[in-house]
């Protein structure tokens, strides 16, 4: 069954994208009236003294207020369509262990159906509740987790999501072993299992518009899920609406080869797009720089820190940060001392870089 499931999970779609473009919206006019000059005399008629006031509008037309144009694909999405009370019910079609046996910890890709119920964009996230209740005896809270699927699917057919889901297991302070609720849950569940679903939910990560962009992908983990959805529609993927001919760099940290995730089909994308997909990955338990620190993706960053700064530079490069927090630091650390060099305070700079929505972070 597993090497059933791998092979189904990377199989290549060809159907062309159902994704509609709503027409934009324009706003009417707004015509406020402005509080005139008030003017009164006293008129004499029929033996009285009459007073009349007279009140001096002038209409002022505002100027129609344009929608803000985004720079990422937010038009027309969707969120919270199922909320925790009322969860959407898919199945489980699909569920294949995708790290090596002697990898440090499980990884799990999974397939679910939605039958189309569950319409999500590319870098969206969904909410899974497990089955059972905790100690308290009410059902379990719902866990978060990036969508690893272009809005096609693996299947094409916009009628399955992925997950990329690393089980979860620890010693604590007692020394006893704890499992994640949710983790073990996915990771366990079987062909035909029922899967309780929610949102989908986030625009903070969602990919640019513009077909041309330069997009740095920085990953640790199965913080790869969301840029897997990216990468699929940008090489995996026909659509009539969208034609990717700008530059993908991802960079992907993993502490051993062997929890490399996906590497099979980031090679098949380089060699389709080779000008179009760059990879590089940061190994920290096997390799290391050249002044022998181990290499984290922050360490990896640093090779291609001029480069990466001149990318930065431009106004149609996107950078999108997910998977564990300690990562941010490192790649601060890194432009804080690139931004020095052109006289630019790095704290304003990525203030300026998140407002036009080229620097993206979901990390936890």
């Amino acid at each position: 069954m597993a090497a059933t499931a791998v092979n189904a999970a990377v199989s290549l779609p060809a159907t062309k994208s159902s994704n509609l473009r709503s027409n934009a919206t324009v706003f009417p006019e707004k015509v406020s009236f402005s509080k005139g000059l008030v003017c009164s005399r006293n008129v004499r008629g029929g033996g009285k003294v009459l007073s009349i006031r007279a009140v001096s509008t002038e209409a002022e037309a505002t100027p129609a207020i344009a929608p803000k144009a985004h720079k990422k694909n937010e038009e027309g999405v969707i969120v919270n369509k199922f909320k925790p009370k009322d969860p959407y019910v898919g199945k489980c079609l699909l569920n294949s262990k995708i790290t090596a046996d002697d990898a440090p910890g499980e990884t799990w890709h999974m397939v679910f159906s939605t039958e189309g119920e569950v319409p999500y964009r590319e870098g969206q996230s969904i909410g899974i509740i497990a089955d059972g209740v905790d100690k308290n005896g009410k059902p379990h809270k719902l866990r978060l987790y990036s969508i690893a699927s272009s809005a096609l699917g693996d299947f094409g057919d916009s009628k399955t999501v992925s997950l990329c889901v690393k089980r979860l297991i620890y010693t604590n302070e007692q020394g006893e072993t704890v499992k994640g609720v949710c983790s073990n849950f996915l990771c366990d569940l079987k062909p035909g299992a029922d899967v309780k679903i929610t949102g989908p939910v986030g625009k903070e990560m969602l990919m640019p518009v513009d077909p041309n962009a330069t997009v740095i992908m920085l990953a640790t983990g199965t913080g790869i899920a969301p840029f897997r959805s990216f990468l699929w529609k940008m090489f995996f993927e026909k659509h009539e609406d969208y034609k990717f001919n700008g530059l993908a760099w991802l960079f992907l940290g993993v502490p051993t080869s062997s929890s490399l995730l996906y590497k099979d089909e980031f090679t098949k994308m380089q060699e389709r797009a080779p000008e179009n997909f760059k990879v590089d990955y940061a190994i920290s338990r096997e390799q290391a720089n050249e002044a022998g620190e181990k290499m984290y993706i922050q360490t990896r960053m640093a090779q291609y820190a001029e480069e990466l700064w001149e990318l930065l530079k431009k106004d149609n490069t996107f950078v999108y940060m997910c998977g564990l927090k300690g990562m941010e630091k490192g790649i601060d650390d890194i432009m804080a001392g690139l931004a020095a060099r052109d006289g630019i305070d790095w704290v304003e700079h990525k203030r300026t870089l998140k407002k036009a929505e080229q620097w993206n972070v979901e990390v936890y």
